[in-house]
């Protein structure tokens, strides 16, 4: 087996790149996605994020392609790891630069090692184990970063030496329902009438909203959404990680993926949210308002999401990266996994109960979590 490393995605290509993904890989694995961000500016560059994608073959047949990244800070990764890169520094070591194996700006769980037809994750996992000591020696790297790993390649990553980190995210379900009050009518009383008076606030106020979908989404509307987005962070004194040209190439490329959901007052935008969509899954990603409004950020992000999810079918909603606010509202905490590799043996121990603390956190606060779910006990 042989280790290869693309410095780019754009000279993979695309038929290189798909022969990796099935047909049911969420809309983050696709080579579109990621040519986009390197097309764009987002990445590359000064931006902190390089494109290094790994490829484990044999005898020249695939067996897997690793998208990743050569970091040379922490920003945009959602599995901070701010105080090993400080702890490093206390002992006159450099952290950065480092490899993560993710999706950029992308707190989405999904598949990280794109297998080829007929390979197997056990093999290539033991391999890259293997071949991660020479790979961070050759290229100077601190340390791998498996970020959100997807449920079902849980068990065999558990099988390698790397430490592992959970998180904690919301999620919504949706069970059938045929319309919204179906999923309120499970939820207690109480609750019930405080998503009722939140969503009323947003009518009686004349906001109404639109779903565009695929090439029903013109660029004038992608247009008035970025400066939305952008204005999101201006109001922290930052930048989107995301350049304009990345939103535009992205509906060009792969058009079918994406949901802008619209808020309008007296037929004049007020604010924006850009979701992904595959058959399984509505995420929301991005979102931006014109004017501040009392609960139009529920009803733009959550709400219409909901609403999306019950008139299409989809059975999953996963809203985005933390937000406690989301439980009151029906979504449920859920586990994410990550995996670490570090090439300093010597802070494997520091690491390793490092991480064992932050899981018994974790596993506290989702045992809280569960009791503060608004549904009604069954």
């Amino acid at each position: 087996m042989q280790l290869h490393i693309h410095p780019s995605t754009l000279e993979l290509g695309s038929s290189h790149w798909q022969q990796y993904l099935s047909l049911q890989a969420d809309p983050f694995s696709q080579y579109a996605f990621h040519a986009a961000l390197e097309h764009s500016g987002s990445v590359g560059g000064e931006s902190g994020w390089q494109p290094l994608h790994l490829e484990i073959t044999e005898e020249s047949k695939p067996i897997a392609l690793i998208p990743s990244y050569v970091k040379t800070n922490s920003w945009g990764e959602y599995v901070f790891d701010f105080e090993w890169a400080n702890a490093y520094q206390r002992y006159g070591l450099e952290y950065y630069p480092k490899m993560i194996s993710a999706v950029p700006f992308t707190p989405c769980a999904g598949p990280r090692i794109l297998l080829a037809e007929g390979a197997e994750l056990t093999t290539a996992l033991t391999f890259l184990q293997q071949q991660l000591p020479h790979l961070c020696s050759q290229l100077k790297l601190s340390s791998w970063h498996w970020l959100f790993a997807q449920k079902p390649d849980w068990e065999a990553a558990q099988e390698q030496s790397w430490h592992q980190r959970i998180g904690c995210q919301y999620h919504w379900y949706n069970h059938e329902y045929s319309q919204f009050e179906d999923f309120t009518a499970r939820l207690t009383s109480r609750k019930r009438k405080s998503i009722k008076k939140e969503r009323r606030v947003i009518v009686e106020q004349g906001i109404k909203f639109t779903w565009q979908q695929g090439d029903n989404i013109n660029s004038q509307s992608l247009k008035e959404f970025y400066a939305c987005y952008q204005s999101t962070y201006m109001k922290r004194r930052s930048q989107g990680y995301l350049t304009y040209p990345f939103f535009s190439e992205l509906l060009t490329q792969m058009p079918e993926k994406l949901l802008l959901v619209t808020a309008s007052k007296d037929e004049s935008p007020l604010a924006y949210a850009l979701f992904f969509v595959d058959d399984d899954t509505l995420y929301g990603r991005y979102w931006g308002c014109l004017e501040e409004v009392e609960f139009l950020h529920f009803e733009t992000c959550y709400y219409q999401g909901i609403d999306y999810c019950i008139a299409k079918g989809i059975p999953h909603f996963d809203a985005g990266a933390q937000g406690e606010h989301k439980l009151a509202r029906g979504f449920i905490p859920q586990l994410t996994h990550s995996y670490h590799y570090l090439a300093e043996s010597g802070f494997n121990d520091a690491i390793k109960a490092f991480c064992t603390a932050e899981a018994q956190q974790i596993e506290h606060y989702m045992q809280w979590a569960e009791t503060a779910l608004p549904y009604k006990t069954e």
